[in-house]
C-alpha cells in the first residue's frame, strides 16, 4: 500500500508488483492472496490491462487536515488513494486546524510540476485533534493574544482576561480553544495555566510535557502497587528463590552513560574449550514486580515507553521501580533474566538458554570509563575487570565482523548532544558519542534480542516483535536519484551489501548527511508487530526487543513469554492461551503511536535550546551541507550544531543575482538555484523564530562569477588584437563590442 500510494509509481501487475517489492518466489501465492483480500475491500482496484493502483479520490471524503504556516493546507484521506493528499487553498478550511478530522470535497483539478493535483475545501469538522494549545502570551494594542509553540497551530488565540489567572505578557500559557479560527476571525481561548516565562527552562520544559500529553506524576493505585512490591523485596533476608539460579559470585558489571538513572542490562563473559565463549546477558526481571493488568501495568502500557528529554525523564514505571528495585545498581542483589549466549571462534551463535537469576553487580562503569580502558589509561581500575573489558571488546569486534558480512547497516546520523555550563544553561552543542563501547554494548544487546525472539519463534507463539520491512524498488531509486545529485554511481542493485559500500565510501565526507539520509528515507521505519517480516537494516530474520523492560512496554511483553516458558506454562501445545496476532497488533499499533511521540518531544525540547543558544549567535558564519531544494528556499543542516535551518530564495537571488529567473520569471528558483544537493556552503545566522521552531539563514559564501564578469569586455579585444586569424570562429556578436564597452553592465550569459 505504501508502495502504491507513491507519486512516482506506475501502475504494475501483479508479477511486477511482486518484483519491485522483493517477494520471494516461495511466498508469490500468499501475495496474489494478500492483493485478493485488498480487492475485496475496496483498498486497491484492478484496471485496464490487470494493472494494479489504488481507488481514485471521491468527490466526498473524510480524512486529516494539516495546515501549513502559508494559510493553506492538505487533507489526508483516511483510506488511501492515487491521488494522494487533497490541497486545501487559503480559506477554504472552515475553522480546522491540523490534527483535526474533517469532511472535505473536491472542487477542481490542478496540475503540478506535470502532475494532477485535486483542490477542494472542507465542508465538515467532526472531530477536533486539538482542544488546548501551548503558547506565549503577547500584547498588540489592548488584545491579548497567544502565539502558539511549534508549528502545528500558526494563528494567534485571542483571550481575555489574563489576569485572572495572573498571566503577564511574555509568559507561556497553556489556553483552551472555545472558538476556532474562520477565514474572518481569529480563534478564541482561555488561559487554564500559567507555566512561566517564556525562554526559562522550567517553562519550556512544562510547555514540551503539555504539548505533547507526557504525564508528569502516577496514579496514587499505581505508586501504591509500586511501593508495596518494593517494600516486598526489600524485606526479604535473602531474596535467593526455588527455580533462580543464583550467581552472586560471578563477575558481572554494567556499562551506561555517565547521567543514566536507571540500569536495566548487565554482562558477563566466560571462556570456554575450542576457543568458545559464554556471553551472559543479565536484565532487570521487570516482570516479577509488575502483574499483568494490575493499575501499575496499565498505567505503563499507557505510557507504552520511557521518555528522554533534555535533563529531564518521564519514566515508564515509578521510579521506587526504575531506580530502585529494578534497576541493576553496583552491590545491590537484583532479580534478572539471564541469556546465555554461547559463541564460536567466529562469533556463531551454538546454543542459548534462559534462565531467572539472581545477581550482585561487580562495577558499575561508564562508557567514559571503559573508552579509557580501550585506550591503554588503566589507572585505578582493578586488573580482573580491565581484563573482563578488554576481553569484551574483543568478543564484540568479532560479532561487529559478522554482523557487517551479513548485511548490517550502520547509518552516520548524530544527533546533537547540548553542552551545558554549571548553572544548567546550555552553552555548545556536539555530535553525540558514539565510541566503540557504546558499539560493544550494542553488540551484545543485539545478541540477546535475537536469542529472545529466536526462542519464540520456535514454540510458535504470537510476539510483539521489532520489524523493519525491506525498502521497496522505488524507494531505492529515490536514494539513486541523490546519488545522482551527488555525483556518485548508482550501483545496479541497491542492496545490503551496495549500501554498505555506498557508505563506507562517502564516510566523513560534506555529503556523507545527505547520502545517509537518503538511505534512511528510502526505507520504513522500524516498528513493533506481531508480523514475522525480520529486521532489514540489521539483517536478522528473528528479532524482537528483550533487554529493556524498565523503559519500553514491548520488552516487557517478552519477558512475561519468557516467564511463562521457563515455569513450563508455555509450550507449543499451550501457545494459543496466550496474546493472539490481532491483540498484538493493537498493542504494537500503541506502542508505535507512543514512541514517535516522545520522540517528537525530545527533538523539539532539543531544538527550542539549540534556538536560545543561535539567538545569541546572530551574524555568526557556520559550516552547512544542503539537505534540500525547494520552490521558496533552500534547507540546509548546520554542521557543528547538527540542526537545520531554512535560506529563503530571495535571499539567495540578492546574493547570485546571475542565477536569477528570466526577465519574466518563467523559470521557477528551483530551476536555477546555484546549490545542489550535499553541497558543502557557508552560511550567516540572519533570525532565529523560537515559537516557529524556526531558524532563518543567509549565504555567506562570495559569488564566484559576479566579480570577474565585468572584466572579461576589456580582456576580449586584447585577444582578439593578438590572434586576428581567429575572427572567423568569433562570435558572430562580436562587432557589437562598441555597445558592450560602454554599457557598465556585465554580459549577461546563460
Amino acid at each position: 500500500m505504501r508502495l502504491l500510494g507513491r507519486r512516482d509509481y506506475q501502475p504494475l501487475k501483479q508479477r511486477p508488483l511482486a518484483h519491485a517489492l522483493n517477494v520471494p518466489d516461495k511466498d508469490y501465492p500468499a501475495f496474489v492472496e494478500a492483493l485478493t483480500s485488498l480487492r475485496e475491500e475496496r483498498q486497491l482496484v484492478i484496471g485496464p490491462g490487470q494493472r494494479i493502483t489504488l481507488p481514485r479520490m471521491t468527490d466526498r471524503f473524510t480524512g486529516t487536515f494539516e495546515s501549513t504556516s502559508r494559510g493553506f493546507g492538505f487533507v489526508r484521506p483516511e483510506q488511501a488513494t492515487r491521488e494522494g493528499d487533497l490541497f486545501i487553498p487559503p480559506g477554504q478550511s472552515l475553522d480546522a486546524i491540523s490534527g483535526d478530522r474533517v469532511v472535505a470535497v473536491v472542487l477542481s483539478r490542478a496540475k503540478e510540476a506535470g502532475m494532477a493535483r485535486l483542490h477542494g475545501r472542507i465542508v465538515e469538522v467532526l472531530e477536533r485533534g486539538q482542544s488546548e494549545v501551548v503558547g506565549t502570551l503577547i500584547r498588540q494594542g489592548r488584545y491579548w493574544l497567544v502565539q502558539p509553540d511549534g508549528r502545528d497551530m500558526t494563528e494567534l488565540v485571542a483571550v481575555d482576561d489574563p489576569s485572572a489567572k495572573d498571566a503577564h505578557e511574555g509568559h507561556k500559557v497553556r489556553v483552551e480553544i472555545v472558538k476556532y479560527p474562520t477565514a474572518t476571525s481569529r480563534a478564541q481561548g482561555v488561559i487554564l495555566e500559567v507555566l512561566g516565562k517564556t525562554g526559562l527552562p522550567k517553562a519550556e520544559l512544562l510547555g514540551i510535557l503539555r504539548r505533547y500529553n507526557l504525564p508528569e506524576k502516577f496514579s496514587r493505585s499505581a505508586l501504591r502497587q509500586a511501593r508495596a512490591a518494593a517494600q516486598k523485596f526489600e524485606a526479604l533476608d535473602d531474596p535467593q528463590q526455588p527455580g533462580r539460579e543464583d550467581i552472586r559470585s560471578q563477575t558481572v558489571i554494567t556499562i551506561d552513560p555517565t547521567d543514566a538513572r536507571d540500569f536495566d542490562d548487565a554482562i558477563s563473559l566466560r571462556r570456554l574449550p575450542k576457543g568458545h565463549v559464554l556471553l551472559g546477558v543479565h536484565i532487570a526481571d521487570v516482570a516479577t514486580f509488575v502483574k499483568p493488568d494490575s493499575h501499575l501495568d496499565n498505567e505503563a502500557r499507557q505510557r507504552a515507553n520511557s521518555a528522554y528529554l533534555p535533563r529531564h525523564v518521564v519514566p515508564m514505571l515509578p521510579e521506587v521501580l526504575s531506580n530502585s528495585i529494578c534497576s541493576l545498581q553496583e552491590n545491590q542483589d537484583r532479580y534478572v533474566k539471564s541469556a546465555y549466549i554461547r559463541l564460536d571462534p567466529q562469533g556463531n551463535v551454538v546454543s542459548t538458554r534462559f534462565a531467572n537469576s539472581l545477581i550482585r553487580s561487580s562495577r558499575r562503569f561508564t562508557y567514559d570509563q571503559v573508552d579509557l580502558i580501550l585506550e591503554g589509561n588503566t589507572a585505578g581500575f582493578p586488573r580482573p575487570l580491565v581484563q573482563l573489558v578488554r576481553k569484551m571488546e574483543a568478543l564484540a569486534r568479532v560479532l561487529q565482523t559478522r554482523r557487517l558480512k551479513d548485511g548490517m547497516l550502520t547509518l552516520d546520523l548524530p544527533d546533537p548532544e547540548l553542552v551545558y555550563d554549571d548553572k544548567g544553561r546550555v552553552i555548545d552543542a556536539r555530535p553525540e558519542s558514539r565510541t566503540f563501547s557504546h558499539t560493544m554494548i550494542e553488540m551484545f544487546m543485539l545478541e540477546a534480542n535475537e536469542a529472545a525472539a529466536r526462542l519464540l519463534d520456535s514454540l510458535n507463539v504470537p510476539f510483539l516483535r521489532r520489524i523493519h520491512p525491506e525498502p521497496d524498488a522505488l524507494a531505492s531509486g529515490e536514494s539513486a536519484r541523490v546519488l545522482n545529485i551527488c555525483g556518485y554511481p548508482v550501483p545496479k542493485d541497491i542492496n545490503r551489501k551496495g549500501l554498505q559500500q555506498l557508505l563506507n565510501r562517502v564516510a566523513g565526507k560534506p555529503e556523507s548527511f545527505i547520502i545517509n539520509l537518503a538511505v534512511l528515507k528510502s526505507m520504513q521505519r522500524a516498528e513493533y508487530s506481531p508480523a514475522p517480516m525480520g529486521h532489514y537494516a540489521l539483517a536478522s530474520r528473528h528479532y524482537c526487543h528483550f533487554t529493556s523492560p524498565i523503559r519500553r512496554y514491548p520488552d516487557l511483553t517478552v519477558h512475561r513469554l519468557l516467564q511463562a516458558y521457563l515455569t513450563g506454562w508455555l509450550t507449543k501445545k499451550t501457545a494459543r492461551d496466550f496474546p493472539d496476532a490481532d491483540q498484538l497488533a493493537e498493542l504494537g499499533q500503541h506502542c508505535n503511536t507512543m514512541e514517535q511521540n516522545a520522540t517528537d518531544a525530545e527533538r523539539e525540547l532539543t531544538r527550542v535550546k539549540l534556538l536560545q543558544l543561535l539567538a545569541n549567535r546572530i551574524g555568526e558564519e557556520t559550516k552547512a551541507v544542503v539537505t534540500s531544494v525547494t520552490n521558496f528556499g533552500v534547507f540546509v543542516r548546520c554542521e557543528r550544531f547538527l540542526t537545520e535551518g531554512l535560506i529563503s530564495a530571495d535571499d539567495i537571488r540578492r546574493a547570485f543575482p546571475q542565477h536569477n529567473a528570466g526577465r519574466r520569471g518563467r523559470q521557477r528558483f528551483i530551476d536555477t538555484c546555484p546549490y545542489r544537493i550535499g553541497q558543502q556552503i557557508t552560511v550567516r545566522i540572519a533570525a532565529v523564530n523560537i515559537p516557529g521552531r524556526a531558524l532563518d539563514l543567509v549565504p555567506a559564501d562570495k559569488p564566484k562569477t559576479t566579480t570577474k564578469t565585468p572584466k572579461q569586455p576589456k580582456k576580449h579585444p586584447r585577444k582578439a588584437k593578438a590572434r586576428p586569424k581567429s575572427q572567423k570562429t568569433q562570435s558572430p556578436k562580436k562587432p557589437r563590442k562598441p555597445k558592450r564597452k560602454k554599457s557598465r553592465k556585465p554580459p549577461r550569459k546563460r
